[in-house]
């Protein structure tokens, strides 16, 4: 009985993380409804961790269940996108006050990963740019050492994704400027001026805020 449910957990947290990963950043998905037999096809598990799944997603509201019609992927509203995005800069601002007050260790991660963003331009890498962007940011916040601040901010990576994903192909050159605002907060972090770091943080999520709502 109990491999069973192991089972059992293991397909709802495949069926999870599949859709959490996949279906909701991608922006074509936005808004439709999705089909139980063809995810669970997709995943290879049966419908009824499909359906934990998407319980599980509409209780962090992420998807919409409608009755009689199924789950819906829930697009981003303006307001959650302006909510998003002024989370974000309270979290940030604080590790970057942090992290600077600590000697800045975290640095050399962060140019790591500013260096293989660099390789991934283009619109057939515009997911994996994205995922290696949240990393950067998360990156920041993990430097503070509080794990449980670390999960708040992990629970934010589905929507960050999406909006990223998003502004990205809402306008030409998104890439490039991201990359600069990123070079922004990092040259900050490096110098040691947390002032600067936190006014880049600001400009960061304001450009992607505009962009996002403007499309």
């Amino acid at each position: 009985m109990r491999e069973l449910g192991a089972a059992v957990t293991s397909g709802r947290e495949k069926a999870y993380a599949y859709l959490k990963e996949t279906v909701l950043t991608d922006p074509g998905m936005q808004g439709t409804f999705l089909s139980e037999q063809e995810l669970a096809d997709r995943i290879g598990v049966s419908r009824t961790p499909i359906r934990e799944a998407l319980l599980q997603l509409a209780a962090e509201d992420l998807v919409e269940l409608v009755p009689k019609r199924g789950a819906r992927v829930s697009p981003l509203t303006g307001r959650e996108i302006r909510e998003l995005m002024e989370l974000r800069g309270i979290v940030e601002r604080y590790a970057a006050q942090e992290l600077v007050a600590g000697g800045g260790a975290a640095v050399a991660e962060l140019r790591s990963l500013l260096e293989r963003q660099r390789g991934l331009t283009g619109a057939d890498q515009a997911r994996e740019f994205i995922a290696v962007d949240h990393r950067f940011h998360a990156a920041l916040v993990s430097a503070v050492g509080n794990a449980l601040l670390d999960r708040h901010y992990e629970g934010l990576r589905s929507r960050q994704v999406r909006a990223g994903v998003a502004a990205l192909f809402s306008v030409q050159g998104r890439q490039e400027a991201v990359l600069e605002e990123h070079e922004a907060i990092l040259d900050a972090l490096a110098t040691g001026d947390a002032r600067a770091a936190w006014a880049a943080i600001d400009h960061h999520l304001e450009s992607t805020l505009k962009v996002l709502l403007a499309g």
